[in-house]
């Protein structure tokens, strides 16, 4: 019996997001006014919840809210971390809530930090390299 080849494929995941991890000690339709209020941000609440799959099985949904910037070419989403006891990023259970920028290569996070931290409903905020966190892996946006 003649031997078989093996291929294995295998690709580098690459983040196509730039994360944020806000700690607020308001909801998310409160934390969403102030920035929206403060920043001069639409977010307005997703019709559907963000659900996240992993090997083809649901494993939770969590709030979403959404905003997308027709000037820098950017998208945001801010999602709640932990919802009915599950999280979106288990790694970091004191986050609060997660904010995704998708953008183009020109953006500058620095100022979004700073004016975020700002914020009265905003304790912290930091950002995060999605490659060093397993569970990203698993997020993806259109």
């Amino acid at each position: 019996m003649a031997k078989q080849k093996r291929h294995i494929l295998a690709f580098d995941y690459e983040c196509d997001y730039r994360l944020l991890g806000i700690c607020s000690h308001h909801r998310d339709y409160r934390l969403v006014w102030s920035i929206n209020e403060n920043l001069g941000m639409h977010f307005e609440k997703s019709e559907d919840d963000y659900v996240l799959f992993k090997k083809n099985i649901q494993q939770s949904a969590h709030p979403m809210f959404e905003y997308r910037n027709e000037e820098l070419f950017a998208d945001y989403y801010l999602i709640r971390n932990k919802h009915e006891g599950k999280f979106l990023i288990p790694e970091k259970p004191t986050i609060d809530y997660f904010l995704f920028v998708c953008e183009n290569e020109q953006f500058e996070i620095d100022p979004l930090i700073q004016n975020l931290k700002k914020l009265n409903s905003v304790l912290a905020v930091y950002e995060f390299d999605p490659a060093v966190l397993k569970s990203t892996e698993h997020i993806l946006f259109d």
